[in-house]
């Protein structure tokens, strides 16, 4: 029995995916797979220990579930209609406006496979994926035809943009037609490379995570920002969006319709001198149910505090 592509598709576009495609599950290119393990090889991951934990599930999803034949992958948008004022305010990554993704991704997905299963006489069996396990989500998306990988290495949807959170599905059973791989459209340009603030996209496709503002002040544990990063943060207190602002592709963004990903009234009214007094008991409030836990009430203090002399 082969699922439908087209059926597929349209429940996709009925859940408010933007985009979504479907690839045979199997190992992941070769050339791929190398870059990966250098990458990892030569430290750029910094100290995200589980990037390197279980690299060859990583490196091939029928490792990940038991009769994997196919690979959906898909976009949901999450570009803010509403921007904290910069003049302002501290400013937070667009990612992290609304709830968090990783639920509002996970209930789509479930709610994307029981469209496609609802009606199938046997057993079907079927994982869902958002950044919670060792799945190359960008090569997937790039697998499945959704976009290309940027040199900021954001996965690019053509005349969309790159503010997009990715999810997956792997089924054990084959699809009526799967997608092919796009071309990079990025040519020549260089914007996102030269608009990194601390040159962690030192050459293009390739990341140095103990680089990057959004490693340091989201997921790095120190009690104190290295001082290169606390000089070029400016006034951005949570991850960095500054590869993706440069990126002309980012001028066909449109405003997400996800309601769940529109920001709290709180949160929109919050400024500089709010941010600097925060308590924990305002910050569990605020934050609740925001993937700004993720830094954790000490980590954003102590981001708002290194940025506190640039407001």
């Amino acid at each position: 029995m082969q699922f439908s592509t087209s059926l597929l598709k349209s429940s996709a576009s009925r859940l408010g995916f933007a985009a979504c495609g479907v690839a045979p599950a199997a190992p992941v290119d070769e050339a791929v797979a190398g870059r990966f393990r250098r990458w990892i090889a030569e430290g750029n991951h910094a100290e995200m220990a589980y990037l390197a934990n279980n690299v060859e599930k990583r490196l091939n999803p029928t490792l990940l579930m038991e009769g994997a034949q196919s690979v959906v992958s898909v976009a949901l948008n999450y570009f803010p209609a509403q921007q904290l004022d910069a003049a302002k305010q501290y400013e937070f990554a667009w990612y992290a406006y609304g709830q968090d993704y990783h639920d509002v991704m996970k209930a789509r997905l479930t709610a994307l496979a029981e469209a496609l299963v609802v009606d199938v006489e046997g057993d079907v069996h079927y994982r869902v994926f958002c950044d919670t396990a060792p799945v190359l989500e960008r090569y997937w998306a790039w697998r499945c035809g959704l976009g290309w990988i940027g040199k900021n290495t954001q996965l690019i949807i053509p005349h969309a943009g790159s503010a997009f959170f990715l999810g997956e599905i792997i089924f054990d059973h084959p699809f009526t037609s799967y997608d092919k791989p796009q071309t990079s459209r990025c040519g020549t340009c260089t914007r996102c490379l030269d608009a990194c603030p601390t040159g962690a996209l030192a050459e293009a496709y390739t990341l140095d995570a103990a680089r990057c503002l959004s490693y340091l002040t989201i997921e790095y544990r120190g009690d104190t920002l290295p001082a290169e990063a606390a000089r070029a943060m400016g006034n951005c207190v949570y991850g960095c969006d500054r590869c993706q602002q440069a990126c002309p592709w980012m001028r066909f963004a449109r405003p997400t319709d996800v309601a769940e990903f529109r920001p709290k009234p709180e949160f929109l009214r919050l400024d500089h001198a709010a941010l600097q007094s925060l308590s924990i008991e305002d910050y569990r409030r605020i934050f609740r149910g925001s993937a700004i836990k993720r830094a954790k009430y000490e980590g954003l203090m102590r981001n708002v505090k290194a940025a506190g002399g640039k407001v």
